[in-house]
């Protein structure tokens, strides 16, 4: 009884603290890849519009998938391989999950960038911000709920058994997850700012 209010304690007083970055476990990964490559395509509609060639070689379409390899699938990546329990929201063991499924996950994620970059493509080309609002909708819903229904344990540093146990949980803030949040977090938006800028730069080119 006495760990289980201690420990209850440590999630309630890590659940008052915000999040400092946007994070990735593995259930956002693929919705929130998608949302960004979703954005890409919009931010980059002007160059689409000009560009009638093939969407897999459309600069935006190459950017997304640039970012996801360099950036986005190994920061999903990290976490999987470093704080698997965090990432999976403590649902598994990390121990009981697949090597290669772990991998098949972090893949997909990645590959969710630039195939939300292609999926909008065509509708971006037309500039119909309504269309791109309902591609980005669902997952960006989806990813909502999974955020307001696992906040208290994306809050918490712990393995599984620690978790599940009502043993050995620290807040996320000041542990070493939390300077892992926090690195790739700016490594992320570094990434996304990269990306924007070189969009950007093409629509300068374009424009004179």
């Amino acid at each position: 009884m006495r760990r289980t209010v201690a420990r209850a304690t440590q999630v309630d007083r890590a659940s008052t603290c915000t999040l400092p970055v946007p994070v990735v476990p593995i259930p956002f990964a693929p919705l929130l890849g998608f949302v960004l490559g979703v954005l890409l395509a919009w931010v980059s509609r002007d160059t689409l519009a000009r560009d009638a060639g093939p969407l897999i070689t459309a600069r935006p379409v190459v950017i997304a998938a640039t970012f996801a390899a360099c950036v986005y699938a190994p920061v999903v990546g990290y976490f999987v391989a470093f704080h698997a329990d965090w990432s999976y929201l403590y649902l598994f063991p990390c121990a009981q999950i697949p090597s290669a499924l772990d991998l098949a996950l972090v893949l997909v994620s990645g590959a969710a960038v630039p195939l939300g970059a292609m999926v909008s493509a065509p509708v971006a080309r037309q500039k119909r911000l309504g269309a791109i609002v309902g591609l980005t909708s669902v997952p960006a819903v989806l990813a909502a709920g999974l955020f307001a229904w696992g906040a208290r344990r994306l809050t918490v540093s712990a393995s599984y058994a620690q978790f599940h146990g009502d043993f050995g949980t620290v807040p996320l803030v000041g542990s070493a997850l939390g300077r892992g949040v926090l690195f790739m977090g700016l490594v992320t938006a570094l990434g996304v700012a990269w990306s924007l800028r070189s969009l950007e730069a093409r629509l300068s080119g374009r424009g004179k």
